[in-house]
């Protein structure tokens, strides 16, 4: 007979079937099945837990309330940060915005946030989200917002 993937087997002795508690006595393992007479060990729906005296330890460990979302949130930029950074017609996307230190990461969504006053004109937004108050701003100001994302 030759080796192969349907012909292989375990040897012999090393499976086992496991007990199959409260089928009747006839299988050896019926009336209590396995648990003894009476008494909160015997009864159903008492978890292992509570028989090894785990359900205090559980209620005292502090638990975390609320929600906390896996989604990354926008990393906020707000008018007055590029005011300071920026000058008129330049163009304004997350990778400047991290060349020039506002930002640690591209990875993420920029959002300008209405915080200040915009005085440079005609800025070119690329890539990054514009919240209602800095868009009226930079429309104002005579400049762009190009969204990709």
């Amino acid at each position: 007979m030759t080796l192969s993937l349907h012909t292989i087997k375990p040897k012999k002795g090393t499976i086992k079937k496991r007990k199959r508690i409260g089928r009747g006595n006839a299988s050896g393992t019926g009336t209590y099945s396995g648990k003894g007479l009476k008494g909160q060990k015997s009864r159903s729906g008492v978890s292992n837990l509570k028989r090894l005296g785990m359900k205090q330890m559980l209620l005292q460990i502090p638990k975390k309330r609320g929600f906390k979302s896996h989604k990354p949130k926008n990393i906020p930029v707000n008018l007055y940060e590029i005011n300071k950074n920026f000058k008129d017609g330049e163009k304004v996307d997350p990778n400047i915005l991290m060349n020039r230190g506002l930002i640690d990461t591209t990875k993420v969504t920029v959002k300008i946030l209405g915080n200040g006053e915009l005085q440079i004109s005609k800025l070119e937004f690329r890539d990054v989200k514009v919240s209602d108050s800095a868009k009226k701003q930079i429309e104002k100001k005579s400049g762009k917002i190009i969204e990709n994302k």
